[in-house]
Protein backbone atom coordinates (compact mmCIF):
# COMPACT_ATOMS: atom_id res chain seq x y z
CA UNK A 1 0.00 0.00 0.00
CA UNK A 2 3.20 2.09 1.02
CA UNK A 3 4.45 1.87 -2.53
CA UNK A 4 1.12 2.58 -4.49
CA UNK A 5 0.59 6.01 -2.17
CA UNK A 6 4.25 6.98 -2.55
CA UNK A 7 5.98 5.24 -5.82
CA UNK A 8 9.60 5.24 -6.30
CA UNK A 9 10.87 7.76 -8.73
CA UNK A 10 12.82 8.24 -11.51
CA UNK A 11 16.36 9.60 -11.11
CA UNK A 12 15.54 12.56 -13.59
CA UNK A 13 13.00 13.41 -11.21
CA UNK A 14 15.24 14.66 -8.23
CA UNK A 15 16.29 17.74 -9.70
CA UNK A 16 12.95 18.90 -10.29
CA UNK A 17 12.03 18.29 -6.84
CA UNK A 18 14.50 20.38 -5.75
CA UNK A 19 13.45 23.18 -7.79
CA UNK A 20 9.81 22.92 -7.04
CA UNK A 21 10.69 22.28 -3.57
CA UNK A 22 12.18 25.66 -3.39
CA UNK A 23 9.79 27.18 -5.58
CA UNK A 24 7.16 26.23 -2.50
CA UNK A 25 9.43 28.00 -0.46
CA UNK A 26 9.93 31.24 -1.77
CA UNK A 27 5.74 31.20 -2.43
CA UNK A 28 5.22 30.58 1.19
CA UNK A 29 7.22 33.51 2.43
CA UNK A 30 4.60 35.61 0.38
CA UNK A 31 1.77 34.24 0.99
CA UNK A 32 -0.18 30.85 2.47
CA UNK A 33 -1.99 30.84 -0.79
CA UNK A 34 1.08 31.05 -3.32
CA UNK A 35 2.76 28.37 -1.15
CA UNK A 36 -0.25 26.05 -1.59
CA UNK A 37 -0.09 26.40 -5.04
CA UNK A 38 3.99 25.33 -5.13
CA UNK A 39 2.99 22.26 -2.92
CA UNK A 40 0.46 21.05 -5.27
CA UNK A 41 3.16 21.68 -8.39
CA UNK A 42 5.83 19.70 -6.11
CA UNK A 43 3.38 16.85 -5.41
CA UNK A 44 2.63 16.47 -9.50
CA UNK A 45 5.97 16.84 -9.73
CA UNK A 46 6.57 13.55 -7.76
CA UNK A 47 3.96 11.80 -9.34
CA UNK A 48 5.22 12.80 -12.92
CA UNK A 49 8.51 11.35 -12.45
CA UNK A 50 6.76 7.97 -11.04
CA UNK A 51 8.91 4.81 -11.83
CA UNK A 52 6.60 1.60 -9.92
CA UNK A 53 7.64 -2.01 -11.34
CA UNK A 54 5.49 -3.44 -13.50
CA UNK A 55 4.20 -7.47 -13.48
CA UNK A 56 5.60 -8.28 -16.83
CA UNK A 57 4.32 -11.50 -18.80
CA UNK A 58 7.39 -12.49 -20.20
CA UNK A 59 5.94 -14.14 -23.11
CA UNK A 60 7.98 -13.95 -26.64
CA UNK A 61 4.42 -14.48 -28.12
CA UNK A 62 3.06 -11.42 -27.00
CA UNK A 63 4.06 -7.71 -27.41
CA UNK A 64 3.42 -5.59 -24.28
CA UNK A 65 3.16 -1.43 -24.23
CA UNK A 66 5.89 0.98 -24.21
CA UNK A 67 3.91 3.61 -22.06
CA UNK A 68 1.36 4.18 -20.11
CA UNK A 69 -1.59 6.25 -21.81
CA UNK A 70 -3.92 5.99 -24.29
CA UNK A 71 -3.95 4.43 -27.61
CA UNK A 72 -4.86 6.74 -30.38
CA UNK A 73 -3.34 4.82 -33.85
CA UNK A 74 -3.55 1.30 -34.88
CA UNK A 75 -2.80 0.91 -38.47
CA UNK A 76 -1.03 -0.61 -41.28
CA UNK A 77 1.84 1.59 -42.58
CA UNK A 78 5.23 1.91 -44.21
CA UNK A 79 8.70 1.58 -42.01
CA UNK A 80 10.52 4.51 -41.13
CA UNK A 81 12.76 6.20 -43.30
CA UNK A 82 15.24 7.48 -40.58
CA UNK A 83 15.89 3.55 -40.46
CA UNK A 84 15.65 2.68 -44.21
CA UNK A 85 12.51 0.61 -43.97
CA UNK A 86 10.28 2.77 -46.07
CA UNK A 87 9.79 0.15 -48.17
CA UNK A 88 8.73 -2.49 -45.86
CA UNK A 89 5.19 -2.59 -44.42
CA UNK A 90 4.48 -2.85 -40.98
CA UNK A 91 1.79 -2.74 -38.02
CA UNK A 92 1.59 0.97 -35.80
CA UNK A 93 0.40 1.42 -32.50
CA UNK A 94 0.85 4.78 -30.98
CA UNK A 95 0.12 5.42 -27.24
CA UNK A 96 -0.71 9.14 -26.39
CA UNK A 97 1.15 10.21 -22.49
CA UNK A 98 -0.77 13.24 -20.93
CA UNK A 99 1.12 14.78 -18.09
CA UNK A 100 -0.75 12.81 -15.42
CA UNK A 101 0.71 9.25 -16.81
CA UNK A 102 3.75 7.79 -15.88
CA UNK A 103 6.35 8.70 -18.90
CA UNK A 104 9.04 5.65 -18.57
CA UNK A 105 9.27 3.41 -21.24
CA UNK A 106 9.40 -0.32 -21.52
CA UNK A 107 10.78 -2.51 -24.36
CA UNK A 108 7.81 -4.40 -25.94
CA UNK A 109 9.74 -7.50 -26.46
CA UNK A 110 13.13 -9.33 -25.52
CA UNK A 111 15.64 -8.82 -27.68
CA UNK A 112 18.52 -6.74 -28.98
CA UNK A 113 18.83 -3.29 -29.83
CA UNK A 114 20.11 -3.13 -33.16
CA UNK A 115 20.08 0.35 -33.70
CA UNK A 116 19.77 3.33 -31.44
CA UNK A 117 18.61 6.78 -33.35
CA UNK A 118 18.37 10.11 -32.41
CA UNK A 119 16.12 13.20 -34.21
CA UNK A 120 16.08 16.30 -33.36
CA UNK A 121 12.43 18.22 -34.34
CA UNK A 122 9.83 20.37 -33.50
CA UNK A 123 7.18 20.02 -30.61
CA UNK A 124 3.51 20.07 -32.06
CA UNK A 125 0.73 18.03 -29.82
CA UNK A 126 2.07 14.41 -29.72
CA UNK A 127 -1.80 13.28 -30.75
CA UNK A 128 -1.16 14.62 -34.23
CA UNK A 129 -0.18 12.43 -37.23
CA UNK A 130 3.02 14.93 -37.88
CA UNK A 131 4.73 14.49 -34.65
CA UNK A 132 5.50 10.68 -35.84
CA UNK A 133 7.71 12.60 -38.65
CA UNK A 134 8.55 16.39 -37.31
CA UNK A 135 9.03 16.34 -33.83
CA UNK A 136 11.90 15.17 -31.70
CA UNK A 137 11.73 11.41 -31.44
CA UNK A 138 14.20 8.84 -30.65
CA UNK A 139 14.21 5.21 -32.85
CA UNK A 140 15.11 1.47 -31.22
CA UNK A 141 15.33 -0.95 -33.77
CA UNK A 142 15.16 -4.23 -31.60
CA UNK A 143 15.54 -7.78 -33.23
CA UNK A 144 13.15 -9.71 -31.08
CA UNK A 145 13.77 -13.76 -30.47
CA UNK A 146 12.34 -14.72 -33.96
CA UNK A 147 14.36 -12.13 -35.65
CA UNK A 148 11.62 -9.55 -36.10
CA UNK A 149 11.95 -6.34 -36.52
CA UNK A 150 10.37 -4.37 -34.12
CA UNK A 151 10.80 0.08 -33.73
CA UNK A 152 9.84 1.75 -30.49
CA UNK A 153 10.10 5.64 -31.18
CA UNK A 154 9.90 7.92 -28.00
CA UNK A 155 8.47 11.32 -29.53
CA UNK A 156 8.61 14.43 -27.64
CA UNK A 157 5.10 16.27 -27.57
CA UNK A 158 4.03 20.15 -27.12
CA UNK A 159 5.45 20.42 -23.52
CA UNK A 160 8.12 18.16 -23.37
CA UNK A 161 11.95 19.12 -24.35
CA UNK A 162 14.06 16.34 -23.56
CA UNK A 163 14.05 12.37 -24.65
CA UNK A 164 16.10 10.41 -22.16
CA UNK A 165 17.67 7.16 -23.66
CA UNK A 166 18.97 4.52 -21.06
CA UNK A 167 19.81 1.85 -23.45
CA UNK A 168 22.58 1.07 -25.65
CA UNK A 169 23.27 -0.70 -29.24
CA UNK A 170 23.74 -4.48 -29.02
CA UNK A 171 21.97 -4.60 -25.43
CA UNK A 172 20.19 -7.47 -24.78
CA UNK A 173 16.78 -6.68 -23.53
CA UNK A 174 13.95 -8.71 -21.42
CA UNK A 175 10.28 -7.99 -22.54
CA UNK A 176 9.05 -4.58 -20.25
CA UNK A 177 12.86 -3.93 -19.59
CA UNK A 178 13.23 -0.32 -19.37
CA UNK A 179 14.19 1.97 -22.09
CA UNK A 180 14.44 5.67 -20.96
CA UNK A 181 11.57 8.42 -20.74
CA UNK A 182 10.28 11.38 -21.63
CA UNK A 183 9.32 14.49 -19.67
CA UNK A 184 6.59 16.41 -19.63
CA UNK A 185 3.63 14.61 -22.07
CA UNK A 186 4.61 13.07 -25.28
CA UNK A 187 4.18 9.61 -27.48
CA UNK A 188 5.89 6.01 -28.23
CA UNK A 189 5.15 3.99 -31.63
CA UNK A 190 5.72 0.40 -31.78
CA UNK A 191 6.14 -0.79 -35.30
CA UNK A 192 6.07 -4.54 -35.52
CA UNK A 193 5.39 -7.46 -38.04
CA UNK A 194 4.08 -10.62 -37.69
CA UNK A 195 1.91 -9.87 -34.95
CA UNK A 196 -2.08 -9.31 -34.80
CA UNK A 197 -3.12 -6.26 -32.66
CA UNK A 198 -5.06 -7.16 -29.40
CA UNK A 199 -5.94 -3.40 -28.44
CA UNK A 200 -7.92 -0.58 -30.14
CA UNK A 201 -7.98 2.96 -30.25
CA UNK A 202 -8.96 4.87 -27.12
CA UNK A 203 -8.16 2.00 -24.72
CA UNK A 204 -6.24 2.39 -22.15
CA UNK A 205 -2.78 1.38 -21.93
CA UNK A 206 0.01 0.17 -18.99
CA UNK A 207 3.58 0.24 -19.70
CA UNK A 208 5.20 -3.34 -19.07
CA UNK A 209 1.77 -4.89 -18.88
CA UNK A 210 -0.44 -4.67 -21.57
CA UNK A 211 -0.86 -6.71 -24.48
CA UNK A 212 -0.54 -4.84 -27.47
CA UNK A 213 -0.21 -7.66 -29.97
CA UNK A 214 0.10 -11.27 -30.55
CA UNK A 215 1.92 -13.99 -32.74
Amino acid sequence: MFSKIFPKIHSEGYKFLVISGIITIIFYSFSNFLGLIGLVLTIWVYYFFRDPDRVVIDDNNYLVSPADGEIIKVEEVDGPKELGLENKKFNKISVFMNVFDCHVNRTPCAGKIEEILYKPGTFVNASLDKASEDNERNYFKIKDTDNNDIIVVQIAGLVARRIVCESNKDQELKQGDRIGMIRFGSRADVYYENYQPLVKVGQKAISGETLLAKK
